[in-house]
């Protein structure tokens, strides 16, 4: 939300949106201090939730740093070395997104070494997989590192999904999440396909929210496709609410009131 005007929190509550879980990202550009991460840390876990207060939803936020800016490993120490203070904030729900961007040795080294920041806090943790030809190989990477930390596969959220990934990643008991875009990479119409095909378990859908052409109110036009080919509203509630709800309440800070007709 830190790319989005106050509008789309306007928009968003109007659409019955109730929470934002918003993870540490690339800000369109590359970061040149540990100090930049620190400030934007301030402002994920400051301004952001009382922005959003102002529209009755509730922000949370992952730290850590993105991918696209962990191939210097010297510099990704310093800022993972700032992480746990931030830790401590009330809205913090774990480490993410972590990954890899071009899946390269060094990107490797600090995702292993934010899975150990994320061991020794008990934090749940969001992943970003590559938008990569070889997207299938770096998500492959990416669960081979946290199969071999003692994390629980349950805790750990494999973000951006595909058909070709999405199926490998839920036979390795880690949840699946689909984040939706207007035209690009998994749009509200392919989520839906997915959920035709792979069923409910484990699995749901976010709004992509970014410097690009994204969507917040991507989660509630997928709701009106499934509407539009006549799945259940339970079906609907347990992808776009029930599952994000049960991950994220792994949280000891995920406190969310929901009311249901």
């Amino acid at each position: 939300m830190v790319s989005r005007t106050t509008d789309d929190y306007q928009r968003m509550a109007q659409s019955g949106c109730i929470a934002v879980t918003e993870p540490a990202f690339w800000a369109g550009f590359d970061r040149s201090s540990a100090q930049g991460f620190a400030d934007y840390f301030r402002q994920l876990t400051e301004y952001e939730p009382r922005r959003a207060a102002l529209f009755g939803i509730r922000h949370f936020t992952w730290l850590c740093i993105n991918p696209k800016e962990a191939d210097d490993p010297g510099f990704a120490r310093e800022v993972i070395s700032i992480i746990p203070e931030f830790l401590k904030c009330n809205t913090v729900l774990g480490i993410g997104e972590i990954g890899l961007n071009k899946n390269t040795k060094n990107e490797l080294i600090i995702l292993e070494e934010q899975i150990a920041l994320a061991e020794t806090h008990h934090q749940l943790v969001l992943v970003h997989t590559p938008h990569l030809e070889d997207k299938r190989k770096g998500t492959r990477v990416i669960m081979d590192a946290l199969s071999a930390s003692s994390i629980d596969p349950g805790r750990i959220l494999i973000d951006h999904v595909e058909e070709h990934t999405v199926g490998e990643v839920l036979d390795r008991g880690f949840w699946a999440g689909m984040t939706l875009y207007p035209d690009t990479k998994m749009t509200p119409q392919r989520a839906t396909d997915v959920i035709e095909i792979y069923g409910s378990e484990r699995i749901w859908m976010n709004s992509a929210g970014d410097w690009g052409c994204s969507d917040p109110l991507a989660v509630p036009k997928a709701r009106l496709e499934m509407s539009r080919r006549g799945h259940t509203m339970s079906l609907i509630d347990k992808v776009t609410l029930e599952n994000p709800m049960t991950f994220l309440s792994q949280s000891p800070n995920f406190k969310v009131d929901v009311y249901k007709d």
